[in-house]
């Protein structure tokens, strides 16, 4: 029996047992005497949501020991893995093959499966999210069946962001793409001209990204181009430790603790950062260029909306930002994906921008967070099912035109929802 809690500490469950199952025929076992004596099962990842969907109720399935890569085809790209495997290994397993993810989120830390589950996504406006790059899953459900799933099955579409809803992921099949390079040219602009210049930077660009400095006028824009497989120009080690860890992890936790414990000065440390954004370009691996180390803690709530309320959500929620003192030192991230035909995806079936507001962990969030919350939602925005947000099934089913259809398949695959908690029961439906 042991505590569990998230990264970030904004989920936390008490007196719960922790399985770590090695084999997939002990992983079986184990669900079907909690599933006889009417137990509830969480499959645990690396714990990097914010939200609750991962919080467990009595038994926890630590999937951390079935990580292993089963198959790699180099010909046809595709490569099926273990649902324990965290996305770093994968990319290492991927590049000894001659591979690469299509996209991918700008962290490597979670499972294949919690990344997947929770609808992870990177950016470009010509990508999707991870989930569209599934091309078979094989899931163990609540009756301790094995569903299996391919491209060639409708019901694929439903199954890979499912929350966890549908039963632990045994494997899956993933079609990858040749190893490739990104250039990676970083900029601060001022927040009008990215503005301005938005559908330019979005569609010339293969990945595009830029961080608003709150209290400020500037921004820093990140512009990835995908140049295939030749050399590589990493930044030199003490330029990579100057911007991943001293900069980005070191100083700005400093000046965290600074601003929470004297929160009028917060305006000015936003803008002495700014001071530190230089141009700077450089070319390496596709997933180190794609993510970055994160060790400053924070909370984080994130949501989707169309992509052409950009511009309008953008300016909206920098004016509740800067009038609503509560004293914000993250910068505001904006990425970009394409729509997608995935039922929970939240691009599906409409080309979008993401927005997402952080708060340092020692800072309180919640008139913050409920400020930009309603920003968002007046643009019809989705919640990042990993992050936090107080949406439930009544909203979310008039945001997602294949809920039903998910509920439907929920009541298939799990039907006593051996793998429900009271996240999933808050926005699926009790």
């Amino acid at each position: 029996m042991a505590h569990w809690s998230n990264w970030a500490s904004t989920a936390t469950a008490d007196d719960v047992e922790i399985a770590r199952p090695a084999t997939r025929d002990e992983l079986t076992a184990l669900a079907a005497e909690a599933i006889a004596a009417g137990r509830r099962i969480r499959p645990l990842g690396s714990g990097h949501s914010f939200s609750a969907v991962g919080e467990p109720v009595d038994l926890a399935v630590d999937l951390s020991l079935l990580d292993r890569v089963v198959s790699v085809d180099r010909e046809t790209g595709r490569a099926t893995v273990e649902g324990g495997i965290k996305m770093r290994h994968l990319n290492e397993a991927l590049g000894a093959h001659g591979l690469a993810l299509e996209n991918m989120g700008d962290i490597d830390r979670q499972s294949i499966t919690g990344a997947l589950s929770t609808g992870t996504h990177g950016t470009g406006a010509g990508f999707g999210g991870l989930a569209t790059q599934v091309r078979a899953v094989e899931i163990l459900t609540g009756t301790g069946e094995v569903l299996r799933l391919d491209e060639h099955d409708p019901m694929l579409r439903g199954a890979v962001v499912s929350l966890g809803a549908l039963g632990v992921i045994l494997s899956v099949t993933l079609q990858c793409v040749p190893a490739f390079r990104l250039e990676a040219v970083e900029a601060p602009l001022p927040l009008d001209e990215v503005l301005s210049r938005l559908d330019e930077f979005c569609d010339e660009t293969d990945h595009f990204e830029f961080y608003w400095f709150p209290n400020t006028d500037r921004t820093l824009t990140k512009r990835n181009r995908r140049v295939g497989d030749g050399a590589a120009k990493p930044p030199s080690a003490l330029h990579y430790w100057w911007n991943e860890s001293f900069t980005e992890n070191i100083l700005f936790s400093a000046a965290n603790r600074v601003g929470s414990k004297w929160k009028s000065k917060i305006p000015a440390i936003n803008g002495l950062s700014t001071k530190f954004l230089s141009p700077r370009t450089y070319t390496d691996r596709s997933h180190r260029v794609f993510t970055s180390p994160r060790k400053v803690v924070f909370r984080e709530m994130e949501y989707a909306l169309p992509r052409s309320e950009a511009r309008a959500a953008v300016r909206e929620l920098t004016r509740w930002v800067d009038r609503c003192e509560e004293g914000v030192s993250f910068p505001l991230e904006v990425r970009f994906a394409g729509a997608d035909g995935n039922w929970l995806s939240t691009a599906y079936e409409r080309d979008t921008v993401y927005l997402a507001v952080h708060q340092y962990h020692r800072n309180p969030h919640e008139r913050f967070f409920a400020g930009a919350e309603d920003v968002f939602t007046s643009f019809g925005g989705r919640p990042h099912w990993g992050k936090m947000h107080t949406r439930d099934a009544g909203y979310l089913a008039e945001q997602y035109p294949r809920h039903p259809d998910f509920l439907a398949l929920r009541d298939e695959c799990d039907p006593e929802r051996v793998f429900s908690n009271a996240y999933l029961e808050k926005v699926l439906g009790a």
